[in-house]
């Protein structure tokens, strides 16, 4: 699926490219990145360009200190 047909279409485009860039052409794009388990859901916007995408979809879960009743 080319880049223009995906604009069009508004399907996302899973990767696994976590260290590609995001040029300028990516922006309104979707793009489902992998983050070693899952594909999460990136919008591309203008404020993203130059970055990675992988910065975009977090590999770890959230740490929660579960505090115990005594």
């Amino acid at each position: 699926m080319s880049l223009s047909e995906a604009l069009k279409k508004r399907t996302p485009i899973r990767t696994q490219a976590r260290a590609c860039t995001i040029l300028p052409a990516f922006v309104g794009l979707r793009f489902m990145v992998h983050n070693g388990k899952n594909y999460l859901p990136v919008e591309v916007t203008e404020e993203m360009v130059g970055h990675k995408l992988g910065e975009f979809a977090a590999t770890r879960q959230k740490f929660s200190y579960k505090q115990t009743k005594n």
